[in-house]
């Protein structure tokens, strides 16, 4: 099983970003998704996750500004991310399974700049 993440960068703050994670080897459409991100010096939070079934849930932190998504005819997850502030700025990573999880991707950059 391998978990791609993708997409992330430098951005403004305000700006918007879009990660993709493409699952090989999994049954994606059996399984949720899930993005986290740690920053340096913090723990490992839940950003958001989605279930097989479409059911989405996000951290109070970023609720109205992210939104995560799937394509079961692409086997990929994406984190939709807009009104970015500095705060957000972390190490992004996507992992399958709504509360476990059993592979992770290797993580995309997320910078912001005030």
């Amino acid at each position: 099983v391998q978990l791609q993440a993708s997409g992330g960068g430098l951005v403004q703050a305000g700006g918007s970003l879009r990660l993709s994670c493409a699952a090989s080897g999994l049954a994606f459409s059996s399984r949720g998704m899930g993005w986290y991100r740690q920053a340096p010096g913090k723990q490992r939070e839940l950003v958001a996750r989605i279930s097989s079934g479409g059911w989405r849930d996000y951290a109070d932190s970023v609720k109205g500004r992210f939104t995560i998504s799937r394509d079961n005819t692409k086997n990929t997850a994406y984190l939709q991310m807009s009104a970015l502030k500095p705060d957000d700025t972390a190490v992004y990573y996507c992992t399958d399974g709504w509360s476990q999880h059993n592979y992770w991707g290797q993580g995309t950059q997320v910078t912001v700049s005030s």
